[in-house]
């Protein structure tokens, strides 16, 4: 299929469905047969930068793909407010983004966690510097993306590994373009918070030479972002002080009884102890994260006939960014710490769970810190592949290879200054407050820098390296069978991967002016070099509340602590490196048949996957002389697993105008490499052993979907779809044997005691659940049913779960799955002209359990609505003005623990404002 697609600015949307692709893959173009090529075939899409065309166009190739899945092309991922390409991709159906610091990092499909989502560029799985399998998005430039589909129902050609769906990328290639084309944008981009103004440049140019063609892109831009926070609010059992030896436990106890009328019948008794609750922490914050990234990519073509083409494709990038963080925290349950009075409890809220929450207290020694923390971040990506097509009369071919590969390197440091005195804390509509009490030896935590003495320069450095290779071919032949004439073709194929992830860690506290010096410790803070909050972070004072504070800069910092000659060296316990080879194949057909006058298309196969693991690291033993060590070199274990899995999707078109869609299928995700990782490390004092476990299996899950589409004429559509999910073998850790006769040696050197130690490695736990959700689409161009609208429109989405409870809480506590959101939706309207379009958004993910705190209270990120809004006016053919505008309200990020009376989190990231001009000649 020859795709034509002028101006740049376009936007091409098959996301206006939940079962759309706009440009078929390779995979499922091979699936039809020449009399369904025939019909679906496009000879070319012409698309001048309208909106309301592109829609039009999205939606009728829509019709004629078998299965639910959703595409975003290049010309939205590239106009529409974004900072990357996460962002873009919360404008399709069912995706939604997890932020950090107000950007979008991670996608999430349907709710489900991050994790859960497959992700492919150029058919090959993608590397990345996290250290599990899901890809973290804002390492990619948006404007090297030529199109990415969402795809729901997996078919046997695809690759498995995700439960939730897969996102495949693709980048431009020469021939998607009509002869030479040659574009040019710059871009400025304003932060409220920080009141930064930041550039970003792209440039794109293509040709096309007879048979051969040559396409170049390269994009870089910097990011000025500023986050005000309080956060890291939480809920502590007060088991914390209760359990506690001497007056600590006995104070806290008398205390209790004597303010709240609660009396503690047995203080060792966790069951009863953690029921009772108080603040440990309050944190007021400051973020700057500044961001350098830049991508290019590279793709020649050879496409000697409609017949033949080979492609090579080349795709690199950095990512670059530097985060400070500036806190004044109160830590309530510190060591030397315990009750002094409360002043305030709530004995209903949380009644229901026989719970008591101390919503205001006065301790006797809180620890206060003034906290300047730095992580640098340098990302290297790249990926290099190859894709060969070729059809004859009755087969088809298509064969790729390549290599995809991440290196990661976070640089972080903490200089740390401590006070310990009395003071209080308390929840306040948003989070929390610490201030004076009423003790004589209070201190005002945020102007008494004398009271903060210097503990550690807190280092640590980690490096990820992640290579995966992989290899596909696939055969397709088309049938002209008398004797079973339904049978159109058949598919077949096979796929090897192998990837490896090495992991290597280490930390060091700096106390002094050199190795071992300690002449730093109890260093006054007043005696370093201070500066305001509002100095610190570029754009003023803390937005948050009205507080104003003082503390060491990162720069001075890393300038003072860091001596000459220091590194920070490698861990052996912290290193870990996993190898992973997989082996598909898989076979299916595709049948074309009418029931009655009812067209039906059905595609069905199974893939089998053979997977095999090879997990290294060290383990920690004690040595004779008391002292903890490390084997002498990495202990590897394997293991491995084989499954089939089925797939089946079926289109019936029931009249002119309306479609209806089936698929059921059984998938997987492959566990965090993390989890396989074989390392081993022992906690001599509570007789413990952790280890990975190169033995998990995958967790799989059983689905099906139905869906009914009505066409309502010029790219019209209204959609609903209703699917379901059986989630079995999630992982978590657990005891899973004994080590006998462990020998534990005293500090000098003296055996102990021979004893057996416990095990703890993550599992994949017993039984499943069920996860059952409706997504709704609607895409009304109003000029259709009144002319005078002409050229507005709205392009709307929906999507509904309902999830079982997992009661992943030691206490009981009804949980969804963490990461799960009940409401997503997504609504765009649009109006435009020859020259002039503009586009309002507004994106909503509903609430969701981000966390169970200390495995026992469930932590909540409240929902999150965001308004963005774009403009654009063609000056001339060739000229474009673009004006973004993201988060545009203004809105913050809150969360809450178990109840929005007990706040964790308030976070201000600002509104973000794009003022660009895009040039093609």
């Amino acid at each position: 299929m020859k795709n034509r697609i002028l101006g740049t600015t376009a936007l091409v949307v098959a996301a206006v469905s939940p079962f759309a692709a706009f440009a078929q893959t390779a995979d499922q173009v091979s699936a039809q047969t020449p009399a369904q090529a025939d019909v679906s075939q496009v000879d070319e899409i012409i698309v001048t930068g309208s909106y309301r065309r592109s829609l039009e166009e999205a939606v009728d190739i829509k019709r004629k793909t078998v299965g639910f899945s959703d595409s975003i092309v290049a010309t939205d991922v590239a106009n529409f407010p974004e900072q990357n390409l996460a962002e873009a991709l919360q404008r399709i159906p069912g995706v939604t983004i997890e932020r950090n610091r107000g950007l979008g990092q991670r996608v999430s499909v349907r709710g489900l966690p991050s994790e859960f989502t497959f992700v492919s560029i150029n058919g090959l799985a993608t590397a990345s510097g996290s250290g599990g399998r899901d890809v973290e998005f804002d390492i990619f430039a948006s404007e090297i993306i030529q199109q990415v589909t969402v795809q729901k129902s997996p078919r046997a050609a695809d690759e498995e590994g995700g439960i939730a769906g897969s996102v495949n990328i693709s980048t431009a290639r020469p021939f998607d373009y009509e002869g030479r084309r040659v574009v040019a944008a710059a871009e400025g981009a304003y932060n409220s918070i920080s009141e930064k103004t930041d550039p970003k440049l792209s440039f794109l140019a293509s040709d096309t030479w007879g048979d051969w063609g040559a396409l170049v892109s390269f994009s870089t831009a910097r990011r000025t972002n500023r986050t005000d926070s309080e956060s890291g609010i939480n809920f502590r059992p007060l088991t914390r002080f209760l359990s506690a030896s001497g007056t600590r436990g006995t104070q806290a106890q008398a205390v209790l009884a004597r303010d709240a009328g609660v009396i503690v019948q047995n203080r060792a008794n966790a069951a009863e102890t953690d029921r009772i609750i108080f603040q440990d922490k309050v944190g007021d914050r400051a973020y700057l994260n500044t961001q350098d990234q830049w991508g290019g990519s590279l793709s020649l073509q050879y496409r000697p006939s409609a017949e033949f083409s080979l492609a090579f494709d080349a795709l690199i990038g950095r990512y670059e960014t530097t985060e400070d963080q500036y806190d004044a925290a109160a830590y309530s349950a510190s060591s030397r710490s315990t009750l002094e009075t409360i002043h305030e409890y709530d004995k209903t809220t949380l009644a229901d769970y026989g719970m008591v929450v101390l919503r205001d207290v006065s301790y006797t020694a809180t620890q206060h810190e003034m906290l300047s923390k730095e992580q640098i971040n340098e990302t290297d990506y790249r990926q290099f592949g190859t894709e060969l097509n070729w059809s004859g009369d009755s087969w088809k071919l298509h064969a790729l290879a390549g290599y995809s590969g991440a290196e990661k390197t976070l640089d972080y440091s903490n200089l740390k200054h401590v006070a310990y005195a009395p003071s209080r804390t308390r929840w306040t509509a948003d989070g929390g407050e610490t201030i004076k009490s009423a003790n004589p030896a209070s201190i005002d935590m945020y102007n008494s820098p004398q009271s903060y003495l210097f503990e550690a320069y807190e280092t640590s450095l980690e490096q990820i390296t992640d290579d995966k290779y992989a290899g596909q071919i696939d055969f397709t032949k088309y049938l002209g069978l008398d004797f079973f004439p339904a049978l159109t073709s058949v598919q077949f194929g096979a796929r090897y991967t192998d990837k490896s992830k090495e992991r290597q860690y280490g930390a060091l506290n700096i106390q002094g002016t050199g190795p071992g010096r300690v002449d730093y410790l109890n260093r006054p803070m007043s005696q370093s070099e201070l500066t305001p909050i509002s100095e610190l972070v570029p754009g003023g004072a803390f937005s948050i509340r009205d507080l104003n504070w003082s503390q060491v800069s990162n720069d001075y910092a890393r300038r003072t602590f860091r001596y000459d000659g220091f590194s920070t060296p490698f861990t052996p316990g912290d290193y870990y490196e996993v190898s992973e080879k997989v082996l598909s194949l898989y076979a299916m057909a595709d049948l074309n048949f009418d029931i009655g006058p009812v067209p039906v298309s059905v595609n069905g196969g199974a893939r089998y996957v053979d997977t095999a693991i090879t997990s290294s690291g060290y383990h920690q033993i004690q040595n004779p002389n008391g002292t903890t060590g490390f084997t002498p070199a990495p202990i590897s274990s394997d293991g491995g697993y084989d499954k089939v899995l089925p797939s089946l999707n079926v289109t019936a078109e029931l009249t002119d105008s309306l479609v209806f869609r089936a698929a059921a299928s059984e998938t997987l995700i492959r566990p965090a490499l993390t989890d396989l990782a074989y390392k081993r490390t022992a906690s001599f004092n509570s007789f413990r052993f952790t280890d990975g476990n190169p033995n998990l299996k995958p967790t799989y899950a059983k689905q099906w979907e139905v869906g009914l589409e009505q066409y309502l004429g010029d790219g019209g559509l209204l959609a609903v779809s209703y699917f379901w999910k059986e989630i079995e073998g999630v992982v978590r850790q657990a005891l899973t044997g004994t080590v006998p006769n462990v020998t534990k040696y005293n500090a000098n050197g003296t055996i102990d005691g021979v004893y057996t130690f416990d095990v703890y490695q993550p599992i994949n736990e017993a039984g499943s659940y069920e996860v059952s959700g409706v997504e709704l689409v609607a895409v009304v161009p109003f000029g259709q049913f009144y002319a005078p609208l002409e050229g507005f429109g709205i392009n709307a989405n929906y999507t509904v779960l309902d999830s079982s409870l997992t009661g992943t809480s030691k206490l009981g506590i009804p949980t969804p799955p963490v990461g799960l959101a009940d409401n997503t939706y997504n609504v765009t309207l649009f109006y435009e002209n020859a020259r002039f379009q503009a586009r309002a958004s507004y994106n909503f993910k509903d609430k969701y359990v981000e966390a169970i705190g200390y495995e026992m209270y469930p932590i909540w990120r409240e929902g999150y609505g965001q308004v963005d809004l774009s403009a654009s006016y063609r000056v001339t053919d060739a000229i474009q003005i673009n004006l973004e505008g993201i988060n545009v309200t203004d809105e913050a990020t809150k969360g809450y623990t178990m109840d929005p009376s007990f706040p964790t989190m308030y976070e201000m990231s600002g509104r973000r404002i794009n003022l660009g001009l895009r040039m093609e000649f």
